[in-house]
């Protein structure tokens, strides 16, 4: 068994052994730990973006102090330009890579381009399943002021280490059937994605600015949910205040609903521990009866003092206390019923039980011969048929 087998079967028997109310407690509980996460978070994040200044690229090095060209330190700002190749501010001896990367399907010239290629395939009746590949092409590129800007007016922007979403355009998506063939028998369509980010767009940027060789550089932070967008500080504000007061309220909510399913659940555990209580007290006063009743017996067998009617029918010592099943009779004590029951002439569906409860006794004294009594054959146990009075025949 796998690791993962194990884990999966350990959680079963949890959650079988577990209270159901318990189990939906806790994951109401867990999902409102996560959404008060999300609120602080992005509370953290509205204070940051509404506290960095929004300036434009050509007032970026004003910024940083001449102690922060010094030490490296970078700071927080929000930046709103166009897009352009690097390659653009750099000279042609110093260009190796490509001016720009054209869409091969639009033709459109840009920074960034995501191809996204999806197999779907019928996995069964009526489901599709799919499997997506997908690959990045990316040049460097800068952030330059609209208009008139001069080559030292722009800012890099580093992508490296980033996973914030990207203001990408689509400008290619086809649905592409697959004819069925021995190579492709559950492909059923290929569909192709294809988005760009290309030059001349308008996006705003925040993220830490700073100098890196001399030259004015931007880089994603981890703490904030934007990096490159369409929208302006504004709009970032007023989604992220929606985005908190979201996250708050189902919080509040979440945690109201798990308080009360926990409330409900320790309410309802703690009776159940209570009948429990109650119960294995029954069973222990039950017990101590039942173990008085069972020393009273062995005294009385011991002094002798077993009524005439109650004496076992074989040895004549004991007290009747074991029944045959299904006829019912109860003709001897629990030791010669053990012996009866492993010779070999009774061996069939007959079983033997130990009665806490008195059975109405057969009034006979004389010692029987149990193979008289009870005839066994193949198939079922044959007993003689009871007197009407109560008594047996002989």
């Amino acid at each position: 068994m796998s690791v993962v087998e194990a884990a999966a079967a350990l959680l079963s028997k949890i959650a079988q052994a577990a209270d159901g109310a318990v189990i939906g407690g806790a994951v109401l509980a867990s999902v409102a730990v996560l959404s008060i996460l999300d609120f602080a978070s992005y509370s953290s994040a509205l204070r940051k973006i509404k506290d960095a200044p929004s300036i434009r690229v050509s007032d970026l090095r004003s910024i940083l102090s001449v102690s922060d060209h010094d030490s490296g330190d970078r700071k927080l700002v929000v930046v709103r330009g166009y897009v352009k190749a690097k390659s653009a501010v750099e000279g042609i001896w110093k260009t190796l890579g490509p001016r720009a990367i054209v869409s091969p399907h639009s033709g459109d010239k840009a920074v960034i381009l995501l191809r996204t290629q999806t197999s779907i395939c019928k996995v069964w009746r009526g489901l599709f399943g799919w499997t997506s590949e997908r690959s990045v092409f990316t040049i460097p590129f800068i952030l330059v002021d609209r208009g008139i800007w001069s080559n030292s007016d722009y800012v890099v922007v580093n992508i490296n280490g980033s996973r914030h979403p990207l203001p990408l355009v689509t400008v290619h998506h086809h649905l592409q059937p697959i004819t069925a063939s021995p190579c492709t028998l559950l492909q059923v369509g290929l569909l192709e994605d294809e988005k760009i980010l290309p030059l001349g767009k308008d996006i705003t940027v925040v993220g830490m600015c700073g100098l890196s060789n001399k030259t004015l550089e931007i880089k994603s932070c981890k703490d904030l949910p934007f990096f490159m967008s369409d929208m302006t500080k504004e709009q970032m504000l007023v989604d992220l205040a929606f985005r908190t007061k979201v996250v708050l309220w189902s919080g509040v909510v979440v945690g109201s609903l798990a308080i009360g399913v926990l409330g409900y659940a320790a309410v309802r555990n703690w009776n159940k521990w209570k009948e429990w209580r109650q119960m294995r007290r029954i069973q222990r006063d039950n017990t101590d009866d039942s173990s008085e009743a069972d020393t009273q017996i062995v005294r009385d067998e011991e002094n002798g003092d077993i009524p005439e009617g109650e004496l076992c029918a074989i040895c004549l010592a004991r007290r009747r206390r074991s029944a045959f099943i299904p006829c019912g009779h109860l003709l001897c004590c629990p030791r010669c019923a053990l012996f009866l029951e492993r010779k070999s002439s009774i061996r069939s569906k007959t079983k033997l039980v130990g009665l806490s409860t008195r059975v109405p006794h057969i009034h006979s004294s004389r010692p029987l011969s149990f193979p008289s009594a009870c005839h066994t054959s193949s198939t079922a146990l044959e007993l003689p048929q009871r007197h009407p009075l109560g008594m047996l025949p002989w």
